[in-house]
């Protein structure tokens, strides 16, 4: 799937994508590329696009196996 890094918490390693009208909730954890380099991009108010999967949690759906367009091999 494909969306847009909607915002960051960053001191708490989480974040949520918006894609088709939903966000989706991210862990660190899920993502697969430099995290500093992704809240430094966030926070300059940079539009940050990424792919990802889905699964359901149990607070609803969750964004797994993130990685940015820009930068796919990371």
């Amino acid at each position: 799937m494909n969306g847009f890094v909607k915002n960051l918490v960053a001191n708490r390693n989480f974040g949520f994508i918006r894609a088709d009208g939903t966000e989706y909730f991210f862990h660190r954890d899920n993502f697969s590329g430099h995290w500093d380099d992704l809240v430094t991009d966030i926070n300059a108010r940079q539009k940050v696009e990424v792919t990802f999967d889905v699964e359901e949690s149990q607070k609803g759906p969750r964004a797994t196996n993130v990685r940015r367009k820009d930068f796919p091999n990371q």
